[in-house]
């Protein structure tokens, strides 16, 4: 089977490395498996870069050398409106990039200045085109997450943030939004996300018009790399106290990201500084590269933004808590590398994290649990907590610090759980198969 795979990048972090893993993993398994990518992060045979001169594409706008006068006019005049720029010619020779004619095509973000989303119903009538979302833009006029705006689902326009990732000039989100509709109802998708509270927003949207077959399947990651280890030793070699409470949080730039909520973790923590606690708390912030803070007598140290999967699995395997603070997330990668390595996870219960962690029943007040996804201390992996609830997540906290017992247990349920969910075995086996079960029956 050829299978071309399409994605922004071929790097590390959220969907570009979904989508690497799944074309490397292809290929390992002797499949032809080749990918286009926006801009090209590694030196890969098979990697084929869509940008002019192996320029990340968000800058082909400004290769003014293939506009006439009238094309720069007509594109300046879009940016100026707030029209997404579907104008990247050299996506529509993705069929003819690679060693041969794939079978099928993969598609994962598509909004990073690189696709021509018009090419989307040609595309899918020459290919079996499957397309993994990893976020909701593809839904909406604008925003790669909406919050609390559902004006996605009747139209858009009078956009309460048009500055939400990817961002625009200007107001265009109704015009863009009939112009996705447009798109869609005229293509035929096999679409898939990888937890059901994305897909039932998918089945609210626009995009719905477009599928013929939709799935949910869980993300994985390489359970042989992230996977329980020695604290003492992962401590030493990251030259972190052998006695402290380490409590961990992994973000890209964490304190300015705008889906997590940092203010949100801060607070909790001074709150947790407050409470007794049998011994020191550090909480490690990898993402980011500044100065250690102190919230109340809790130290926040920041380390730089780690590539290598190994390294990054030692703050996992070196920690005693994992926490994700969000304003709102997909399915985050961080979320199953925590449960991998076996770490307890205290986290915040928006977008998808409600599938991926366990929650401990009862051990928050009940209002606090209500909608959330509880299990018993048998099955439990962490706690969930409302979003923005600094005071429910430092109690939440403080009941994982206080109690080894129980962090045992629910790290020994996370490990298990995760090897079972979330290997990326079972992610490429999902795929495979839904490739092969497609291609049986396909029809162009």
């Amino acid at each position: 089977m050829n299978i071309l795979t399409i994605a922004s990048h071929d790097g590390t972090g959220g969907a570009a490395r979904v989508a690497r893993d799944l074309f490397r993993a292809c290929r390992d398994r002797g499949h032809g498996s080749f990918m286009a990518a926006g801009q090209k992060d590694s030196c890969d045979p098979d990697v084929i870069c869509l940008a002019p001169q192996g320029l990340s594409s968000r800058f082909e706008l400004k290769n003014q050398d293939e506009l006439t006068p009238a094309m720069r006019r007509c594109r300046a005049k879009q940016l100026e409106l707030g029209i997404e720029d579907f104008h990247f010619p050299k996506s529509r020779e993705v069929l003819t990039l690679g060693s041969g004619r794939p079978d099928v095509v993969h598609a994962h973000n598509l909004h990073r200045g690189f696709f021509d989303l018009g090419f989307l119903p040609a595309l899918s009538r020459a290919v079996p085109l499957f397309l993994t979302m990893h976020d909701a833009w593809l839904l909406s006029g604008n925003c790669a997450h909406s919050f609390a705006c559902e004006r996605w689902v009747t139209g858009c326009g009078h956009c309460p943030d048009i500055s939400i990732y990817p961002g625009l000039n200007a107001d265009g989100t109704a015009f863009n939004w009939r112009r996705k509709r447009r798109i869609y109802g005229a293509s035929r998708l096999f679409v898939a996300t990888p937890c059901r509270w994305l897909m039932d927003k998918v089945d609210r949207s626009i995009l719905s018009g477009g599928i013929v077959e939709k799935r949910v399947i869980h993300n994985g990651l390489d359970t042989s790399v992230f996977q329980p280890g020695s604290q003492a030793a992962a401590r030493r070699r990251l030259d972190l106290p052998a006695d402290a409470l380490i409590v961990l949080t992994v973000a890209v730039g964490l304190t300015r990201n705008r889906w997590k909520d940092y203010a949100t973790l801060r607070e909790a923590l001074e709150i947790l500084s407050g409470l007794p606690l049998d011994r020191d708390l550090i909480c490690l912030g990898l993402g980011e590269d500044a100065p250690a803070q102190h919230a109340g007598r809790v130290e926040i140290r920041f380390v730089p933004f780690e590539k290598d999967p190994a390294a990054v699995a030692a703050f996992y395997q070196a920690s005693d808590l994992y926490v994700h603070a969000a304003k709102q997330d997909t399915f985050p990668n961080v979320v199953l590398e925590a449960l991998a390595c076996g770490i307890p996870v205290a986290a915040t219960a928006v977008g998808g994290i409600p599938e991926q962690v366990r929650g401990l029943a009862g051990a928050l007040p009940p209002e606090a649990e209500r909608g959330c996804n509880l299990h018993g201390p048998d099955q439990a992996t962490g706690l969930l907590v409302p979003p923005a609830a600094p005071g429910l997540l430092a109690l939440a906290l403080h009941r994982l610090a206080q109690d080894e017992a129980l962090r045992q247990r629910m790290g020994e349920n996370a490990a298990l759980d995760a090897k079972r969910r979330f290997d990326l075995t079972r992610q490429i086996d999902d795929y495979l198969g839904w490739y092969e079960d497609v291609l049986a029956r396909y029809v162009p």
